[in-house]
């Protein structure tokens, strides 16, 4: 914000403090006679002037560097009335006024406190403000960190990703005491479907199965893709029981996937082999190396793989 765009937005805040500090020169200067030279205290002079000084290089920062708002509102009336008090303050040892008044002692300490009040309220939610922003910088950090572990393909985590998530999860468990399971699906005979319809399709294929496959996985489940048509679902707080169920669900999506190539608008039909296996007392790497045995197992004997 540069500081024609400071005076536009906060016109009114600033000539308010312009208006109250010529105010209080007029009313000393209206009921008091100026000091000679010889009288004015140079230390109390520097002092209490620097410090109004600085409460308007702040109230400048505050008002430069902030969105207008609440908050911005609360920091800038607390310095004005601070200011103020200085203000007042200064003008004592320059003009002296008479012993009987004495609304100069309410001019001058008056608005301390309430400055006092404003710029605490102030500085309380901004520092409520800087910690929501510090979250969201920490999210933001991690996602930029983590995105390199995501697969080009599909929205989803690589094999790097799922590693380092089953291993979070592990941990969870023990601490927990839940059931952890692992399903892995794998589509069958997918070989074909390239050499028939050409890669550029398979990917697509993909990307609608990734899709098909998250709107069939419960909020908390995570999938990842670990290799080429091969997905692994991370299922916490599940125990092989349901993780079967959840198994078998993903296979009927599958099969009733309706996805149609872009060339010719063919259907191409899809199946899938799954398995499932749940945690034990074991590291990530000996889980998915169990995982992966378990699908090898479960694929019909024309597509297995090594």
């Amino acid at each position: 914000m540069t500081w024609l765009n400071v005076l536009q937005h906060h016109r009114w805040k600033l000539a308010s403090l312009v208006l109250a500090t010529h105010l209080g020169l007029l009313l000393n200067l209206a009921f008091g006679t100026p000091k000679t030279f010889s009288e004015w205290q140079w230390l109390d002079i520097v002092g209490e002037g620097g410090t109004a000084l600085f409460m308007l290089f702040w109230l400048g920062l505050v008002l430069k560097s902030r969105p207008t708002g609440r908050v911005t509102n609360y920091l800038a009336s607390g310095l004005c009335f601070m200011f103020f008090s200085w203000w007042i303050d200064v003008l004592d040892e320059f003009i002296r006024l008479p012993k009987h008044i004495g609304w100069d002692h309410w001019i001058e300490s008056g608005p301390m406190p309430v400055g006092m009040i404003l710029l605490t309220v102030g500085l309380f939610h901004w520092h409520r403000e800087q910690q929501a922003i510090n979250q969201q910088m920490e999210k933001r950090e991690r996602v930029f960190r983590e995105h390199r572990l995501f697969d080009k393909l599909t929205p989803l985590g690589g094999a790097e990703y799922l590693k380092r998530q089953v291993s979070d999860c592990l941990n969870q468990s023990l601490e927990q005491q839940q059931p952890l399971s692992l399903l892995a699906l794998d589509i069958d005979d997918f070989t074909a479907v390239n050499q028939h319809y050409g890669h550029p399709e398979g990917d697509a294929v993909l990307q609608a199965l990734s899709q098909l496959l998250l709107l069939n996985l419960r909020r908390h489940d995570l999938l990842c893709r670990l290799a080429g048509d091969r997905f692994v679902v991370v299922l916490p707080n599940t125990g092989e029981s349901q993780a079967r169920l959840l198994s078998l669900e993903l296979q009927q999506a599958v099969q009733s996937l309706a996805h149609k190539t872009r060339q010719h608008g063919e259907r191409v039909y899809l199946s899938a082999s799954t398995a499932v296996v749940m945690a034990l007392n074991e590291t990530p790497d000996e889980l998915l190396k169990r995982l992966n045995l378990a699908l090898v197992r479960a694929k019909p004997p024309r597509s297995k793989r090594a």
